[in-house]
């Protein structure tokens, strides 16, 4: 069972190429998360946050030639995007690579702020997505723990993520660093992400006295604005806001620019002062054309990035010491998967099961109405989490008996309870 991992991240593509890779693993409408029947995967998990793109799977042996081109295939089509376009920045992982490289991502060492807590979080709730969908098995299952406790130990037992550098204090200085100073300064805020607030809290401690939180949602605008003592404005007003700003933090989760290079034209008009765009959305919330216009200043996430790499020294003298773990770790998994005995029989244990399902599936959604979409995925959807459920313990089991030597004797009993055929793959 080849575990393999196709990547994109900041690394390998600019953020041009990166604003277009969001591909939710909780979208059941993208091919590649709610699995072809032509995908020749066992078990897949897909890791997406504004930085990374990630897809951990198991083919079965033998079929590691086919599975590339098709999830390369299965990958365009769900982000609507030729693969000519992304594949010169895919990077691949096989084997204990895999391991190696996920148990580094979950420890913060591949990350844009080096040692931070954020992408832990986002590797567990990737794994619990996929687990929830069905797509998980009893490999990426061993993958992701081994995965999160790298990441757990590596921020308690090194330094690596204390006190980092974040892009909300980043932010903080460019903007310094263009208006002198932030004493009395207004901040204007498009959208309201987590980002986002984490920066203008550290711009308001810094001195910025006036908010103004622009949001399509005037009411959802409105409750924001009374947390942080500000004032709302709708989006039919963001000309107003950015004329009255002196620093924009843009945050939102829209698809294409929300701010356009000829509404800053128009709140520049007749300005004296600086305006300071900070856009820390992916996609860019802030069209490029922007950064030509007179008395404007944007940053993006690659101007962040550039200023966040120098702030990473201290951190760095960490990086031996969480290697090390995100090593130990990713070890502990080679050696699970080498436990060989009791691996196939899982694995034949999960295609049993998806065969009733899909038998049992079938028959029931030949008596529904056959243009009631929805209901089917809404069946689907439950009887993947159903036998992934019910499988969860035995299979867990099983793993736990792959490393105490009863690994022959377990095999033999699980394929006589469950009617498997001897050596099955």
């Amino acid at each position: 069972m080849p575990v393999l991992c196709l990547s994109i991240t900041y690394r390998t593509a600019p953020v041009a190429v990166r604003e277009r890779l969001a591909l939710s693993a909780g979208a059941p409408d993208r091919p590649l998360v709610r699995g072809e029947a032509t995908l020749p995967l066992e078990e897949a998990v897909i890791l997406s946050t504004c930085n990374r793109l990630e897809i951990y799977a198991v083919a079965p042996a033998g079929s590691e030639a086919a599975f590339e081109p098709v999830v390369v295939s299965l990958l365009a089509e769900s982000l609507t995007m030729e693969p000519a376009e992304f594949e010169p920045h895919l990077v691949r992982y096989i084997g204990p690579q895999v391991a190696e490289h996920l148990c580094r991502v979950a420890a913060g060492l591949d990350s844009m702020v080096l040692g931070e807590s954020e992408i832990l979080g986002q590797v567990a709730d990737a794994y619990e997505i996929a687990r929830t969908l069905g797509r998980t098995g009893p490999v990426t299952s061993e993958l992701f723990r081994a995965a999160i406790r790298a990441g757990k130990r590596a921020r308690s037992e090194t330094a690596i993520g204390r006190n980092p550098m974040s892009v909300s204090s980043v932010a903080v200085d460019l903007a310094a660093q263009v208006t002198g100073s932030l004493e009395n300064r207004c901040v204007a805020v498009v959208g309201a992400g987590r980002m986002a607030r984490k920066a203008v809290t550290a711009l308001r401690a810094h001195g910025a006295t006036t908010l103004l939180v622009v949001n399509r949602s005037r009411d959802g605008g409105a409750e924001l604005a009374r947390e942080w003592g500000g004032e709302a404005l709708g989006f039919d007003r963001l000309g107003e806001g950015l004329a009255r700003a002196d620093i924009v933090i843009a945050s939102t989760s829209a698809p294409h620019p929300v701010v356009e290079a000829g509404t800053v034209r128009t709140a520049m008009a007749g300005r004296d002062r600086p305006l300071v765009f900070i856009d820390i959305a992916l996609p860019r919330d802030v069209d490029p054309e922007v950064r030509r216009i007179p008395g404007v200043h944007l940053f993006d996430l690659d101007d962040l990035q550039q200023r966040l790499d120098r702030s990473a020294n201290q951190r760095r003298r960490e990086v031996p010491r969480a290697e090390a773990i995100a090593m130990e770790e990713a070890r502990r998994f080679d050696q699970w998967l080498e436990g060989g005995d009791l691996l196939p029989v899982v694995a034949e244990l999960r295609r049993q099961a998806e065969a009733v399902r899909q038998v049992e599936l079938a028959r029931l959604v030949r008596n529904l109405p056959a243009d009631d979409g929805e209901l089917h995925r809404r069946l689907e959807h439950f009887s993947r989490a159903l036998v992934n459920k019910l499988l969860h313990e035995p299979t867990q089991r099983l793993r736990e008996q792959s490393a105490n030597g009863h690994a022959a004797e377990y095999a033999r009993l699980a394929r006589e309870l469950f009617g498997l055929e001897p050596g099955a793959e």
